[in-house]
């Protein structure tokens, strides 16, 4: 429990109005009650703003203006709100206990937690205050820092690296081969995949999320990654720093993609190419080429009714045809 004139102190803001008001928690603003702080970030919520029970709510300066309750005041309401949520919620801590069903290849010398039948390999480290949740399986030679958190059944294989206060959520994969094969006249070969995925702190993965380890060099995420669920990266893909990933996207091999990035869900990338800083590109579009200009970028028809989109799907088949055509016609104006 804190008051709002302790939260407000905590993020260094202004306040209006009851400053010994107790707070317990966050929550929205329709869900929200007298003992709790929301936030308006998204105009289209402003609607609920009159209306929520809400006993203090994040705003800006502006928004604070007209409203008649208690206010925190902020120039991002969002980044506050997810600030003070943390305060709320404050990150699991290790209980340094390992469980005695797991299986440790090598000695522990660091205060960290062990969940039941994980397994850890040989000449692995991992940082101090570390939490290794169940059923993990970690491969020799890993590197894992301070502060992070693997939790159940995350498969990290061996030589992989992970940086401070990294979160791998359940299911991730790290390090597993990348897609690497060769045609040959007997049917495909596999080539040998000897690198590693080296993973900068502060990163998060998600659940079911894959990383590929590289085919020659490693595959790198940079510090401050954020990965969402069911993502595929494949071998040798390097992601600057401060990107972020929606779910179901795919990229495949030997791709780079900048620092600041944003992709959306249901986006392919294609490999070998390069994407600049500060990209931003939308959902389930397809990237077949380097993208060398900041901005954002979209593919893919948006939604529309069925009849319609039998219509234009006609229409695009017939574009060759059309192009054609013009082209005859400004040559014979040319002519």
């Amino acid at each position: 429990m804190k008051t709002l004139a302790e939260l407000a102190a905590s993020q260094q803001l202004i306040f209006k109005g009851d400053g010994d008001l107790s707070i317990h928690s966050v929550a929205t603003l329709q869900s929200a009650q007298p003992n709790q702080i929301s936030f308006l970030a998204n105009p289209s919520y402003t609607k609920y703003l009159s209306e929520t029970k809400a006993g203090a709510v994040i705003l800006t300066e502006e928004m604070a203006t007209n409203f008649s309750g208690n206010a925190l005041i902020s120039d991002n309401p969002y980044v506050t709100f997810a600030y003070i949520a943390q305060l709320f919620n404050p990150p699991t801590k290790s209980t340094n206990q390992i469980h005695p069903t797991a299986v440790l290849g090598t000695a522990i010398t660091q205060q960290i937690e062990v969940g039941p039948y994980s397994v850890i390999g040989q000449e692995t480290q991992i940082g101090s205050g570390s939490i290794i949740g169940a059923h993990v399986s970690i491969g020799d030679g890993v590197s894992i820092g301070k502060e992070c958190v693997i939790k159940t059944g995350v498969k990290i294989e061996s030589g992989c690296q992970i940086g401070d206060r990294v979160i791998l959520h359940p299911g991730a994969v790290i390090g597993a081969d990348g897609f690497g094969l060769a045609r040959g006249q007997k049917g495909w070969v596999k080539i040998p995949q000897t690198g590693a995925v080296v993973i900068g702190n502060d990163c998060e993965v998600g659940a079911n999320t894959t990383i590929d380890c590289g085919a020659i060099e490693n595959t790198v995420l940079e510090d401050d990654v954020r990965l969402d669920n069911q993502i595929q990266i494949g071998h040798n893909v390097t992601i600057g720093k401060h990107t972020v990933i929606a779910g179901c996207t795919a990229v495949a091999g030997s791709t780079s993609i900048g620092k600041n990035c944003m992709i959306g869900g249901g986006v392919g990338i294609v490999g070998h190419i390069d994407i600049c800083d500060g990209v931003t590109i939308q959902a389930m579009a397809l990237v077949t080429h380097s993208i060398k200009t900041a901005g954002s970028y979209s593919s893919v028809s948006p939604l529309q009714p069925t009849n319609q989109w039998r219509k234009n799907a006609v229409r695009a088949r017939q574009l060759d045809q059309i192009a054609r055509k013009v082209n005859q016609l400004e040559k014979k104006l040319n002519d």
